[in-house]
Protein backbone atom coordinates (compact mmCIF):
# COMPACT_ATOMS: atom_id res chain seq x y z
CA UNK A 1 0.00 0.00 0.00
CA UNK A 2 2.32 2.72 -1.43
CA UNK A 3 1.47 6.41 0.24
CA UNK A 4 0.58 9.09 -2.12
CA UNK A 5 0.85 12.61 -1.32
CA UNK A 6 0.88 13.99 2.28
CA UNK A 7 1.38 10.47 3.65
CA UNK A 8 -2.08 9.13 2.31
CA UNK A 9 -2.37 5.79 1.77
CA UNK A 10 -2.94 4.60 -2.06
CA UNK A 11 -3.98 1.36 -3.07
CA UNK A 12 -2.19 -0.38 -6.44
CA UNK A 13 -4.00 -2.01 -9.34
CA UNK A 14 -3.76 -5.96 -8.59
CA UNK A 15 -2.48 -5.74 -4.76
CA UNK A 16 -1.93 -9.01 -3.11
CA UNK A 17 -0.04 -11.26 -0.61
CA UNK A 18 1.03 -9.04 2.22
CA UNK A 19 -0.10 -6.14 0.84
CA UNK A 20 -3.63 -6.85 0.85
CA UNK A 21 -2.76 -9.04 4.12
CA UNK A 22 -1.78 -5.78 5.55
CA UNK A 23 -5.08 -3.79 4.41
CA UNK A 24 -7.31 -6.68 5.53
CA UNK A 25 -5.58 -6.30 9.06
CA UNK A 26 -5.33 -2.26 9.32
CA UNK A 27 -8.83 -1.75 7.58
CA UNK A 28 -11.31 -4.52 7.17
CA UNK A 29 -11.58 -6.72 10.08
CA UNK A 30 -11.32 -3.79 12.76
CA UNK A 31 -14.25 -2.05 10.90
CA UNK A 32 -16.02 -5.35 10.91
CA UNK A 33 -15.10 -7.38 13.87
CA UNK A 34 -16.96 -10.34 14.90
CA UNK A 35 -15.78 -13.77 15.68
CA UNK A 36 -16.90 -14.85 12.13
CA UNK A 37 -14.45 -12.84 10.98
CA UNK A 38 -11.72 -13.67 13.31
CA UNK A 39 -11.33 -17.04 11.96
CA UNK A 40 -9.61 -15.69 8.76
CA UNK A 41 -10.95 -18.42 6.99
CA UNK A 42 -12.74 -18.99 3.60
CA UNK A 43 -16.07 -18.39 4.45
CA UNK A 44 -18.28 -17.59 7.69
CA UNK A 45 -19.34 -20.58 9.86
CA UNK A 46 -22.62 -19.49 11.13
CA UNK A 47 -25.09 -21.28 13.34
CA UNK A 48 -29.16 -20.35 12.24
CA UNK A 49 -31.66 -22.14 14.39
CA UNK A 50 -29.63 -25.04 15.11
CA UNK A 51 -28.44 -25.31 11.64
CA UNK A 52 -24.56 -25.25 10.89
CA UNK A 53 -24.10 -23.10 7.26
CA UNK A 54 -20.92 -21.57 5.76
CA UNK A 55 -21.44 -18.86 3.73
CA UNK A 56 -18.62 -17.20 1.88
CA UNK A 57 -18.11 -14.37 -1.51
CA UNK A 58 -16.12 -13.29 -4.09
CA UNK A 59 -15.46 -11.28 -7.00
CA UNK A 60 -13.67 -12.06 -10.09
CA UNK A 61 -12.01 -9.83 -12.52
CA UNK A 62 -10.32 -12.61 -15.03
CA UNK A 63 -8.25 -10.87 -17.79
CA UNK A 64 -8.72 -12.29 -20.61
CA UNK A 65 -13.12 -13.24 -20.09
CA UNK A 66 -12.24 -16.83 -21.96
CA UNK A 67 -9.24 -18.97 -21.13
CA UNK A 68 -7.64 -22.34 -21.95
CA UNK A 69 -9.87 -25.11 -19.52
CA UNK A 70 -12.12 -22.16 -18.57
CA UNK A 71 -14.08 -18.79 -18.19
CA UNK A 72 -15.03 -15.89 -15.83
CA UNK A 73 -18.22 -17.97 -15.37
CA UNK A 74 -17.16 -21.37 -14.30
CA UNK A 75 -14.32 -19.14 -12.69
CA UNK A 76 -16.95 -17.99 -10.53
CA UNK A 77 -19.17 -20.83 -9.34
CA UNK A 78 -16.33 -23.23 -8.75
CA UNK A 79 -14.42 -20.43 -6.84
CA UNK A 80 -17.39 -20.07 -4.22
CA UNK A 81 -18.53 -23.57 -4.43
CA UNK A 82 -14.68 -24.24 -3.30
CA UNK A 83 -14.84 -21.59 -0.81
CA UNK A 84 -17.90 -23.34 0.72
CA UNK A 85 -16.16 -26.73 0.36
CA UNK A 86 -12.97 -25.55 2.28
CA UNK A 87 -15.27 -24.92 5.24
CA UNK A 88 -16.44 -28.74 5.11
CA UNK A 89 -19.97 -27.59 4.29
CA UNK A 90 -21.95 -29.33 0.99
CA UNK A 91 -22.40 -25.79 -1.36
CA UNK A 92 -26.19 -25.50 -2.08
CA UNK A 93 -27.11 -22.35 -3.64
CA UNK A 94 -24.96 -19.40 -4.91
CA UNK A 95 -25.96 -15.34 -6.11
CA UNK A 96 -24.41 -14.11 -8.84
CA UNK A 97 -23.81 -9.99 -9.78
CA UNK A 98 -22.82 -8.85 -13.10
CA UNK A 99 -21.13 -5.48 -13.90
CA UNK A 100 -21.55 -5.64 -17.23
CA UNK A 101 -19.41 -2.44 -19.54
CA UNK A 102 -21.42 -0.93 -21.92
CA UNK A 103 -20.94 -2.53 -25.23
CA UNK A 104 -20.31 -6.10 -24.20
CA UNK A 105 -21.24 -8.03 -26.62
CA UNK A 106 -24.57 -10.52 -26.08
CA UNK A 107 -23.05 -13.15 -27.47
CA UNK A 108 -20.31 -13.10 -24.92
CA UNK A 109 -22.91 -12.40 -21.98
CA UNK A 110 -25.02 -15.97 -22.98
CA UNK A 111 -21.44 -17.85 -23.46
CA UNK A 112 -20.17 -17.07 -19.94
CA UNK A 113 -24.04 -17.39 -18.53
CA UNK A 114 -24.38 -20.87 -20.25
CA UNK A 115 -20.55 -21.90 -18.47
CA UNK A 116 -21.90 -21.11 -15.62
CA UNK A 117 -25.14 -23.11 -15.73
CA UNK A 118 -23.01 -25.91 -16.85
CA UNK A 119 -20.37 -25.02 -13.82
CA UNK A 120 -23.18 -24.93 -11.43
CA UNK A 121 -25.02 -28.29 -12.86
CA UNK A 122 -21.91 -29.93 -12.53
CA UNK A 123 -21.07 -28.66 -8.76
CA UNK A 124 -24.87 -29.30 -7.24
CA UNK A 125 -25.70 -26.11 -6.84
CA UNK A 126 -28.49 -23.62 -7.69
CA UNK A 127 -27.97 -20.05 -8.48
CA UNK A 128 -31.51 -18.83 -6.58
CA UNK A 129 -30.67 -15.09 -7.07
CA UNK A 130 -28.76 -11.98 -8.16
CA UNK A 131 -28.27 -8.63 -9.93
CA UNK A 132 -27.04 -7.02 -13.26
CA UNK A 133 -25.61 -3.39 -13.52
CA UNK A 134 -23.95 -1.30 -16.55
CA UNK A 135 -21.34 0.88 -16.12
CA UNK A 136 -19.96 2.89 -18.92
CA UNK A 137 -17.60 2.07 -21.76
CA UNK A 138 -13.85 1.46 -20.21
CA UNK A 139 -15.15 1.05 -16.44
CA UNK A 140 -15.35 -2.46 -15.65
CA UNK A 141 -12.57 -4.18 -18.73
CA UNK A 142 -16.44 -6.01 -20.34
CA UNK A 143 -17.09 -7.90 -17.48
CA UNK A 144 -16.88 -8.67 -13.38
CA UNK A 145 -18.65 -11.32 -11.41
CA UNK A 146 -19.59 -11.24 -8.03
CA UNK A 147 -20.81 -14.26 -6.39
CA UNK A 148 -21.98 -15.83 -3.02
CA UNK A 149 -22.89 -18.74 -1.85
CA UNK A 150 -24.59 -21.02 1.06
CA UNK A 151 -23.93 -24.30 1.89
CA UNK A 152 -24.67 -26.88 5.46
CA UNK A 153 -21.72 -27.79 7.06
CA UNK A 154 -21.22 -31.50 7.04
CA UNK A 155 -17.84 -31.83 8.92
CA UNK A 156 -18.33 -33.28 12.56
CA UNK A 157 -15.76 -30.56 13.93
CA UNK A 158 -14.54 -27.39 13.16
CA UNK A 159 -12.52 -27.11 9.70
CA UNK A 160 -10.54 -24.01 10.15
CA UNK A 161 -7.09 -22.54 10.25
CA UNK A 162 -6.61 -21.79 13.94
CA UNK A 163 -7.16 -26.28 14.71
CA UNK A 164 -3.89 -26.51 12.75
CA UNK A 165 -1.59 -28.26 14.97
CA UNK A 166 2.10 -29.51 15.53
CA UNK A 167 2.27 -33.47 14.31
CA UNK A 168 -0.66 -32.31 11.01
CA UNK A 169 0.65 -33.35 7.75
CA UNK A 170 0.17 -31.47 4.63
CA UNK A 171 -1.50 -32.91 1.80
CA UNK A 172 -1.85 -31.09 -1.71
CA UNK A 173 -4.81 -32.59 -3.93
CA UNK A 174 -2.52 -32.34 -7.51
CA UNK A 175 0.34 -30.41 -9.16
CA UNK A 176 0.78 -26.55 -9.41
CA UNK A 177 0.55 -23.27 -11.50
CA UNK A 178 -1.91 -24.30 -14.32
CA UNK A 179 -4.42 -21.89 -13.98
CA UNK A 180 -2.40 -18.71 -13.33
CA UNK A 181 -0.16 -19.89 -16.86
CA UNK A 182 -3.02 -20.59 -18.84
CA UNK A 183 -4.64 -17.25 -18.66
CA UNK A 184 -1.57 -15.45 -18.66
CA UNK A 185 -0.84 -17.49 -21.42
CA UNK A 186 -4.28 -16.10 -23.30
CA UNK A 187 -3.12 -12.72 -22.92
CA UNK A 188 -1.88 -11.74 -26.28
CA UNK A 189 0.79 -9.58 -25.72
CA UNK A 190 3.03 -11.75 -23.86
CA UNK A 191 3.18 -14.26 -27.58
CA UNK A 192 3.00 -17.92 -25.48
CA UNK A 193 2.31 -20.72 -27.03
CA UNK A 194 1.34 -23.70 -24.65
CA UNK A 195 -0.75 -26.77 -24.12
CA UNK A 196 -1.74 -25.62 -20.46
CA UNK A 197 -5.15 -25.33 -19.36
CA UNK A 198 -6.62 -23.95 -16.05
CA UNK A 199 -7.28 -26.54 -13.08
CA UNK A 200 -10.54 -24.73 -12.56
CA UNK A 201 -12.98 -27.26 -11.04
CA UNK A 202 -14.99 -27.86 -7.88
CA UNK A 203 -13.91 -29.58 -5.10
CA UNK A 204 -17.03 -30.60 -3.20
CA UNK A 205 -16.42 -34.13 -3.85
CA UNK A 206 -13.03 -34.71 -2.49
CA UNK A 207 -13.70 -33.15 0.51
CA UNK A 208 -17.20 -34.24 0.88
CA UNK A 209 -15.59 -37.76 0.94
CA UNK A 210 -12.58 -37.20 3.53
CA UNK A 211 -15.72 -36.12 5.76
CA UNK A 212 -17.49 -39.03 5.09
CA UNK A 213 -14.50 -41.32 5.52
CA UNK A 214 -14.11 -39.99 9.08
CA UNK A 215 -10.52 -38.54 8.36
CA UNK A 216 -9.65 -36.55 10.95
CA UNK A 217 -9.29 -32.90 9.61
CA UNK A 218 -8.12 -30.00 10.85
CA UNK A 219 -8.31 -27.48 7.74
CA UNK A 220 -8.67 -26.82 4.35
CA UNK A 221 -7.62 -24.36 1.69
CA UNK A 222 -7.95 -23.83 -2.17
CA UNK A 223 -4.93 -22.31 -3.56
CA UNK A 224 -6.30 -19.75 -5.47
CA UNK A 225 -4.49 -15.60 -5.42
CA UNK A 226 -1.30 -15.97 -3.94
CA UNK A 227 -0.85 -19.97 -4.82
CA UNK A 228 0.12 -22.59 -2.24
CA UNK A 229 2.83 -20.25 -0.55
CA UNK A 230 0.94 -17.34 0.26
CA UNK A 231 -2.21 -20.11 1.70
CA UNK A 232 0.15 -21.52 4.13
CA UNK A 233 1.61 -18.64 5.61
CA UNK A 234 -1.99 -17.18 6.16
CA UNK A 235 -2.09 -20.46 8.15
CA UNK A 236 1.00 -20.79 9.84
CA UNK A 237 0.22 -17.12 11.04
CA UNK A 238 -3.37 -17.65 12.18
CA UNK A 239 -2.49 -21.19 14.07
CA UNK A 240 0.83 -19.78 15.20
CA UNK A 241 2.72 -22.65 13.78
CA UNK A 242 5.75 -23.63 11.46
CA UNK A 243 4.81 -25.47 8.50
CA UNK A 244 7.80 -27.46 7.03
CA UNK A 245 7.54 -28.44 3.37
CA UNK A 246 9.64 -30.68 0.69
CA UNK A 247 9.98 -28.70 -2.37
CA UNK A 248 10.55 -32.47 -3.95
CA UNK A 249 7.47 -33.36 -3.05
CA UNK A 250 5.35 -30.72 -4.51
CA UNK A 251 4.19 -31.29 -8.51
CA UNK A 252 4.71 -29.10 -11.06
CA UNK A 253 4.38 -29.84 -14.62
CA UNK A 254 7.18 -29.59 -16.92
CA UNK A 255 5.35 -26.94 -19.17
CA UNK A 256 4.02 -25.23 -16.30
CA UNK A 257 7.79 -24.60 -14.77
CA UNK A 258 9.11 -23.95 -17.90
CA UNK A 259 7.06 -21.03 -18.30
CA UNK A 260 7.18 -19.78 -15.03
CA UNK A 261 11.31 -19.85 -15.25
CA UNK A 262 10.79 -17.91 -18.33
CA UNK A 263 8.52 -15.33 -16.59
CA UNK A 264 10.62 -14.91 -13.61
CA UNK A 265 8.00 -17.03 -11.64
CA UNK A 266 8.03 -19.32 -8.86
CA UNK A 267 4.93 -22.18 -9.15
CA UNK A 268 4.30 -21.84 -5.58
CA UNK A 269 2.96 -18.49 -5.75
CA UNK A 270 0.83 -19.01 -9.02
CA UNK A 271 -2.40 -19.08 -8.57
CA UNK A 272 -4.58 -22.24 -9.03
CA UNK A 273 -8.47 -22.74 -9.15
CA UNK A 274 -8.82 -26.67 -8.53
CA UNK A 275 -6.28 -27.44 -5.89
CA UNK A 276 -6.27 -27.52 -2.47
CA UNK A 277 -4.48 -28.49 0.68
CA UNK A 278 -5.96 -30.67 3.58
CA UNK A 279 -4.16 -30.42 7.28
CA UNK A 280 -5.06 -34.63 8.47
CA UNK A 281 -4.06 -35.92 11.65
CA UNK A 282 -1.10 -38.22 11.21
CA UNK A 283 -3.24 -41.54 11.83
CA UNK A 284 -5.46 -40.79 8.80
CA UNK A 285 -3.05 -39.24 6.52
CA UNK A 286 -3.01 -42.23 4.31
CA UNK A 287 -6.24 -42.83 4.06
CA UNK A 288 -7.10 -39.41 3.57
CA UNK A 289 -4.69 -40.02 0.21
CA UNK A 290 -6.58 -42.90 -0.89
CA UNK A 291 -9.66 -40.86 -0.59
CA UNK A 292 -8.36 -38.16 -2.67
CA UNK A 293 -6.80 -40.14 -5.38
CA UNK A 294 -10.07 -41.97 -5.84
CA UNK A 295 -11.93 -38.46 -7.57
CA UNK A 296 -9.96 -37.16 -10.91
CA UNK A 297 -9.48 -34.00 -9.76
CA UNK A 298 -7.63 -34.75 -6.74
CA UNK A 299 -6.26 -37.90 -8.24
CA UNK A 300 -2.65 -36.35 -8.33
CA UNK A 301 -3.01 -35.99 -4.38
CA UNK A 302 0.48 -36.60 -2.39
CA UNK A 303 1.95 -35.00 1.26
CA UNK A 304 4.26 -32.26 0.60
CA UNK A 305 5.00 -31.41 4.59
CA UNK A 306 4.25 -31.27 8.55
CA UNK A 307 3.26 -28.73 10.71
CA UNK A 308 5.74 -28.46 13.58
CA UNK A 309 5.94 -26.66 16.94
CA UNK A 310 8.38 -24.13 15.69
CA UNK A 311 8.94 -20.40 15.05
CA UNK A 312 5.12 -19.30 15.16
CA UNK A 313 3.77 -17.91 11.48
CA UNK A 314 6.77 -19.56 9.62
CA UNK A 315 6.99 -21.75 6.33
CA UNK A 316 10.40 -23.44 5.79
CA UNK A 317 10.89 -25.41 2.77
CA UNK A 318 13.49 -27.71 2.15
CA UNK A 319 15.07 -27.48 -1.46
CA UNK A 320 16.04 -30.68 -3.34
CA UNK A 321 19.53 -30.35 -3.05
CA UNK A 322 19.15 -30.28 1.19
CA UNK A 323 19.09 -26.54 1.48
CA UNK A 324 16.16 -24.85 3.44
CA UNK A 325 14.46 -21.20 2.73
CA UNK A 326 11.71 -19.04 4.11
CA UNK A 327 8.96 -18.76 2.14
CA UNK A 328 6.66 -15.37 2.55
CA UNK A 329 3.99 -13.72 1.22
CA UNK A 330 5.02 -11.70 -1.89
CA UNK A 331 4.76 -7.84 -0.97
CA UNK A 332 2.82 -7.76 -4.20
CA UNK A 333 0.91 -10.06 -6.63
CA UNK A 334 2.73 -11.63 -9.23
CA UNK A 335 0.13 -12.06 -11.55
CA UNK A 336 -3.07 -9.84 -11.28
CA UNK A 337 -5.98 -10.08 -12.79
CA UNK A 338 -5.89 -14.34 -13.16
CA UNK A 339 -8.89 -14.64 -10.84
Amino acid sequence: MPAGEGGEVQLAHGGGGRAMAQLLERLFLPAFANPALAARHDGARLELDGARLAFSTDSYVVSPLFFPGGDIGALAVNGTVNDLAMCGARPLYLSAGFIVEEGLALATLERVVASMRAAAAAAGVELVTGDTKVVERGKADGLFINTAGIGRIVAPAPVAPRRVRPGDVVLLSGDLGRHGVAVMAAREALGLRTSIASDCAPLAAPVLALIEAGCDLSCLRDLTRGGLASALVEIAETAGVEIALEERAIPVRDEVRAVCELLGLDPVYVANEGRFVAFVAPAHAERALEVLRAHEVSGGACAIGSVQAGAAGRVVMTSSIGGRRVVDMLSGEQLPRIC
